[in-house]
């Protein structure tokens, strides 16, 4: 049986590499594109419980005795009420299939039209999934 070129080694082993870290980088821009829609609609329909889901877990907890559910009802209602504030989440919605994602390590940015949480559409990849960051 002959052996295999140290060199061709080399090279098989970089392709295998190179490979698998480039499916996993679009395999985490879906997440975080799957993410990002989650939180918007979670946004237009009132589902607290949906977005609550994808905050990272400081934003989750109780704040002043209201949950995240209450808070995020509230903050549903301000931002529906707002001139626009429907156009805002739906162009939003609909840009996130084509957005430009960012990914640096463990953060993550998605570039909207209206940012999420105050101007700002941070996140950061914890147990296993993308969480909204403010």
């Amino acid at each position: 049986m002959k052996r295999l070129p140290p060199l061709l080694l080399c090279i098989c082993a970089l392709a295998l590499a190179f490979s698998g870290s480039a499916s996993a980088g679009v395999g985490w821009v879906q997440n975080l594109r799957d993410a990002a829609s989650t939180v918007v609609s979670a946004e237009i329909h009132d589902f607290g419980s949906s977005g609550c889901g994808k905050l990272y877990a400081p934003l989750a907890k109780t704040i002043d005795g209201k949950t995240c559910v209450q808070r995020w009802a509230a903050r549903s209602k301000q931002l529906l009420a707002a001139p626009n504030g429907l156009a805002h989440l739906l162009a939003d919605y609909k840009a996130i299939p084509t957005a430009t994602v960012t990914i640096h390590g463990l953060y993550a940015t998605i570039a909207l039209p209206y940012p999420l949480l105050g101007g700002q559409s941070k996140w950061y990849w914890t147990a296993n999934c993308w969480m909204l960051m403010n």
